[in-house]
């Protein structure tokens, strides 16, 4: 059985939230995903719940919405996520104890198949990569801990490129379903100046849909990556997502 899974990371409520989420909206109702992994949905104005209902109205998939807020105080604003039509068996979640990131777990049943879906945020490329190693490593071990699923893939904004050692890391266990550049889209804040000044657009990969072996990619590419047509530089997030057709092998 062919799925379809996409990530995207949200911005929280930032920058022209009430614009550029009818955008999402208008283009998830294209890619139709099975199975949506959202970043820093934004807990306050409920972003996760609208993108449920809305979702599921635009695409006529009945959506579960689980959800994973972050550690300390910032798990006052944010959380990580995951929208899916298929059944779910149980999930989990996992505190890195470093940068008030975490990861959540769903195992979902596709036909005879059982398919683990990690959801995380690693921290933002500001901090020294042997944070995100840290991080990377934990993950690993615990995706490792729970090896009795049929496959295993691991979504989310790991803010590192595939030359980065903690990227490199999570490519000895898992591969990526595409390098694309990810980051950073002309998404402009109210002020005029565009998201992350400090980075040039569209200059690398850093956000990722990693599968395990026993899973067969059958297509993928960017999505979310479409500005408004009267506004080219309202985004649907600063982040472009990436989506992947995915088969769980015997």
């Amino acid at each position: 059985m062919i799925f379809r899974v996409a990530t995207l990371n949200l911005e929280q409520d930032h920058k022209h939230w009430s614009e550029r989420r009818n955008l999402i909206v208008e283009q998830v109702a294209r890619l139709r995903p099975d199975v949506w992994a959202l970043n820093e949905i934004h807990i306050p104005s409920q972003t996760g719940r609208w993108l449920q209902r809305e979702g599921t109205k635009a695409t006529g998939n009945k959506y579960v919405l689980m959800h994973q807020s972050k550690a300390g105080e910032d798990g006052r604003m944010q959380a990580e996520g995951l929208l899916t039509r298929f059944p779910v068996i149980e999930t989990a979640n996992l505190d890195y104890r470093s940068h008030e990131c975490v990861a959540l777990v769903a195992r979902l049943e596709i036909g005879d198949k059982l398919l683990d879906v990690y959801v995380t945020h690693l921290i933002a490329v500001k901090v020294e990569d042997a944070a995100r190693q840290h991080q990377a490593s934990q993950l690993l071990d615990w995706m490792r801990s729970r090896d009795d699923a049929d496959a295993a893939i691991a979504c989310g904004d790991f803010n590192a490129p595939l030359d980065q050692p903690s990227a490199q890391l999570m490519a000895e266990t898992l591969r990526p379903t595409q390098t694309e550049p990810t980051a950073f889209t002309p998404l402009r804040e109210h002020d005029g100046k565009p998201t992350h000044p400090e980075w040039p657009r569209f200059d690398r990969c850093i956000d990722y849909i990693w599968v395990s072996p026993s899973v067969r990619v059958h297509a993928s590419g960017r999505c979310f990556d479409q500005p408004a047509v009267d506004n080219p530089d309202l985004w649907p997030s600063d982040h472009v997502g990436v989506w992947a057709d995915l088969e769980i092998q015997n």
